[in-house]
């Protein structure tokens, strides 16, 4: 390694620990360890430009053990990504700072991915490189490899024991991604001590089996053989690359390196000093790097403009040689290409007869999958049941990369993140899913979807004790509660056709979003009151004839045609009750007072709130004088024409639990 590589290198090192210390918090480990990982990759294999942090053919780098956050900042300083400077790594961890304790996609200019909870930025890069591989499928064309870009991945020992990344690492050897290439930081250090004590599998076994590459860099300081590696994996065109990099955790401090003291926690002030003299380096001063180490980055970044200015070019020459792929190209980008659905007739079509909504949503997708040329997505397993196929758009695999039927096996977890990669990708519209209660397995990568605010689509379908005869094990229960808990997450669970098809538009115009549909088994009937008022979360679907209600029922899904049926049976007794549908109670909150008082006056203390789920949140629309009819308990097997009476979802004992609130008081 020449003077100025290993400065580069220890550059690295010193800001990070730096930073660390400064913050008197954070992982040094990590950053220390991997720095010559990150130089050699970004210098001269990685595919970018700090100028341009969005162009479209960059290669992507997903720190997946983001704990060593600094590794990645300190790399965005140098190559001088959105002027992150001195300062910014200065304020790491600090309130409002560019640099927070874990990267943060959307916040600090060059993070391809929020990541933190390990193995699923594994999970999200595998994501990322099967969008690379559809998208390269659809545009490309002799000559003109408009997107031809790599996917890369770092993590260690912790990213390969979670689970997540088994899951996504077996469907990427599955399809073959080429273009994926996993660095395993190799130290053996876990924040317990030694990985002997839980983990002594032979990794590269496993990833071998997943039908992965794999190469060893035996010395993870050697620039050389670093780069030799990532060129071996560029080299196959058949499998994802696997290259284990045997590091020692925390480089460069003597009394802490090798050891699990380097992970989690500041070097402390001597054992810094310690390490820049280990190191050579010219000064004591924290953040200080010499001005020689910053021309080099400087030079280094001019150069990878080029690459970039190349691509323009290229671009230019294919849209003219290719006008319609080039219209097809500007149509996958555009965010707001869903919005024509409102006014689009075939959309809101319905039929009168009942049918579930797991079935009406599979007509809308149906649907929307030509006007929507970009929508891609898929099930665990499920598409059958779930009905998330789109006909003619044909399957996704190592032969066909232009299908965008994806089938993700059972994985739950590894499909969500692998729809959060295709969807941070960009140019795709991607949905996944499942079971209801079976979205429990999703919501670690749920909550970075909203996190990260992207409008992943999920379909939960099976979404109640309807369920059945499948039993508690397959009931859903409290699972609405928890995505309701969640700040920005939408999840709607529509009644009817219409109701279904607004939850579809909600879900393809959000912009910052991810949306849910909880999606029934059984049939429903189709209502006469429904509209597209179900795109402000509740609306009144059948109002009394009195200015004022005697009393309102609120209720979602399969639930709103009993309601209507209770609002009949209490006419007939001379009570006057509104009923309102809820398909979404997150977007109904985000709604102007007004409108909100407008569907449930507050004069109206009168409410009867009916979900067959989980109580737990109903109460506020209950209010002190109302009540809720719901599940406080698991369900049980049995036929849903048996459950939902014995449960209390009938119109009968809504009508009761209305009428209740009219009886004097004890």
């Amino acid at each position: 390694m020449n003077t100025i590589d290993n400065m580069s290198v220890n550059a690295i090192r010193v800001l990070a620990a730096d930073a660390v210390q400064k913050a008197n918090s954070g992982h040094p480990g990590l950053p220390l360890g991997c720095a010559a990982i990150g130089y050699e990759l970004w210098a001269r294999h990685m595919k970018h430009n700090p100028r341009n942090p969005e162009w479209p053919d960059r290669d992507r780098f997903v720190l997946s053990g983001g704990h060593g956050s600094t590794l990645l900042y300190s790399l965005l300083h140098l190559f001088g990504y959105g002027n992150l400077s001195v300062e910014d790594l200065k304020q790491f961890r600090q309130w409002g700072s560019l640099t927070p304790g874990h990267p943060e996609y959307r916040h600090t200019a060059g993070v391809e991915a929020t990541t933190g909870p390990l193995g699923q930025g594994m999970a999200m890069a595998v994501g990322m490189a099967m969008a690379e591989a559809h998208m390269a499928s659809i545009f490309n064309r002799e000559g003109y490899p408009v997107v031809d870009h790599y996917t890369y991945a770092l993590g260690g020992d912790g990213c390969m024991m979670e689970g997540i990344s088994s899951e996504a690492f077996s469907l990427a050897g599955t399809l073959g991604l080429s273009k994926l290439i996993i660095f395993y930081d190799s130290n053996r250090i876990s924040i317990e001590g030694s990985t002997d004590i839980a983990f002594t599998e032979d990794v590269q076994k496993r990833m071998e089996a997943f039908g992965f590459q794999i190469l060893t860099v035996e010395d993870g300081n050697n620039l050389e053989e670093i780069g030799a590696a990532i060129e071996a994996a560029k080299a196959d065109k058949e499998r994802p690359s696997f290259i284990t990099v045997k590091t020692l955790i925390g480089y460069g401090c003597p009394a802490k390196m090798g050891t699990e003291k380097a992970h989690g926690e500041p070097l402390g002030e001597d054992n810094v000093l310690a390490m820049k003299e280990f190191l050579q380096w010219p000064s004591k001063e924290p953040f200080f790097v010499p001005e020689e180490v910053y021309a080099n980055y400087r030079a280094i970044t001019e150069s990878l403009g080029a690459a970039e200015e190349k691509w323009n070019a290229l671009f230019a020459d294919y849209s003219a040689k290719y006008p319609e792929l080039k219209a097809l190209w500007d149509q996958y980008h555009d965010e707001s290409a869903a919005e024509k659905l409102l006014d689009t007739e075939a959309f809101w079509q319905t039929e009168d007869k009942a049918e579930a909504t797991r079935v009406l949503s599979g007509q809308v997708i149906n649907r929307m999958k030509d006007v929507l040329p970009n929508l891609i997505g898929g099930a665990a397993d499920l598409a059958p049941s779930t009905k998330t196929n789109m006909s003619g758009a044909g399957d996704f695999s190592r032969d066909h990369y232009e299908g965008r039927n994806l089938h993700f096996g059972v994985r739950e977890q590894a499909m969500t993140a692998i729809g959060n990669g295709l969807m941070l990708h960009g140019g795709l519209k991607a949905f996944v899913s499942t079971f209801f209660v079976f979205s429990d397995y999703t919501k670690p990568m749920a909550r970075l979807s909203a996190i990260m605010g992207l409008p992943l689509t999920f379909v939960f379908t099976h979404d109640s004790i309807g369920v059945g005869e499948d039993g508690p094990t397959h009931e859903p229960i409290e699972q609405l509660a928890q995505f309701r808990a969640m700040p920005n997450f939408h999840i709607f669970r529509p009644a009817d056709a219409t109701e279904t098809a607004a939850a579809w538009f909600s879900a393809m115009t959000s912009k910052r979003t991810p949306t849910a549909l909880a999606l029934t088994r059984q049939k429903l009937p189709k209502l006469s009151g429904s509209s597209k008022e179900a795109l402000k979360g509740a609306y009144i679907l059948e109002d009394s004839a009195k200015e004022t209600p005697d009393a309102i029922i609120i209720a979602s899904g399969s639930e709103v045609s009993l309601a209507v049926d209770a609002k009949k049976a209490l006419a007939e007794e001379g009570i006057d009750v509104r009923v309102v549908s809820m398909p979404c109670a997150d977007i109904f909150e985000e709604q102007p007072l007004a409108y909100r008082e407008a569907v449930l006056p507050k004069a109206v203390r009168k409410r009867v709130v009916v979900e067959a789920l989980s109580t737990f949140g109903l109460d506020r629309y209950a209010g002190l004088d109302g009540t809720v009819i719901g599940m406080k308990s698991f369900g049980a097997s049995a036929p849903y024409s048996k459950l939902f009476p014995y449960y209390g979802f009938t119109a009968d004992n809504i009508a009761g639990k209305v009428k209740d609130l009219f009886a004097p008081q004890a």
